[in-house]
């Protein structure tokens, strides 16, 4: 009589979330904003790295791109090894980095994809070559969980600018127009006392998110923060329409703790670890 096979051992992992960003030499936006984020929703951060830049609260003084092999290979030793449970994309400066992204993601089937078209610094800088939008958009676009443009980038993408909280809607359909199969479209620009963002999803629903204003200097980061919280709760398992709920009220949660904070001369950047979460450890 043969032994019956035993069954095989749950493995023990921790919910791993990728980040294909620009490094911030001052700590408050992309890679490093990042992975503050992860490591303060519970999620293990991981990195391949696009650019380096100069910066600091004041603005952006340099722009170093990593060279797309080498960020090929920063990709390919993540997935192959540790695996990924979700993505986040930040800034990408090139045609040739972006066609890498976007072939990494179908090569290794990356899931929970979030892309945060960054373009231009809260400081104003300009972070993108203009003949890379186009090649984002058709490259990326369609591979992605959510976009989650601000009013400037939305704008840019459309070649036209959004002036009110009644055009977010159909400012929202045209961004899946494009290609997307949701966008979180960011209202955070508009003026007055209520910030407004909306989330449309090809063919579903459409959720408007308000909230109070928070008065604070410090919103370096906010986008880079904001979109990584959504890939850290969907490698979490949960569904993308509360995983934005959940972002957006540690986001809320993050500025407010560091509203009156002093860092730096200009802008300076949100709390990440108010309220830090024990690491996750999930079961495959």
């Amino acid at each position: 009589m043969t032994s019956p096979t035993p069954l095989p051992t749950p493995v023990r992992r921790y919910a791993r979330v990728l980040s294909i960003a620009g490094s911030d030499s001052g700590g408050g936006a992309g890679i490093q904003a990042d992975l503050k984020t992860f490591s303060a929703l519970g999620c293990y951060g991981m990195t391949a790295i696009t650019a380096i830049t100069a910066q600091n609260t004041c603005g952006v003084t340099g722009i170093h791109g990593i060279p797309p092999e080498m960020l090929k290979a920063q990709i390919d030793a993540v997935v192959q090894d540790i695996g990924v449970d979700a993505v986040k994309i930040g800034m990408l400066h090139s045609p040739d980095v972006v066609r890498v992204v976007a072939d990494a993601i179908r090569t290794h089937r990356l899931p929970n994809v979030v892309l945060d078209p960054v373009m231009v610094a809260t400081s104003g800088d300009k972070l993108i070559a203009d003949e890379t939008v186009g090649v984002l958009v058709r490259e990326l676009f369609p591979l992605v969980e959510v976009i989650t443009p601000n009013l400037d980038e939305a704008g840019w993408l459309l070649g036209r600018s959004i002036e009110t909280a009644d055009a977010l809607p159909e400012a929202a359909q045209a961004l899946l127009g494009l290609g997307a199969r949701a966008a979180l479209l960011k209202g955070g620009h508009l003026p007055g006392h209520w910030v407004v963002d909306l989330l449309a999803v090809h063919g579903g629903v459409t959720q408007r998110l308000e909230s109070p204003r928070i008065a604070t200097h410090n919103g370096h980061g906010t986008g880079c923060t904001l979109s990584s919280a959504i890939a850290a709760f969907l490698a979490l398992g949960e569904p993308l329409t509360l995983a934005v709920e959940h972002a957006r009220a540690y986001i809320l949660g993050a500025i407010a703790a560091g509203a009156d904070v002093t860092t730096g001369r200009g802008h300076g950047p949100l709390n990440h670890g108010y309220a830090p979460l024990v690491q996750r450890v999930l079961q495959a």
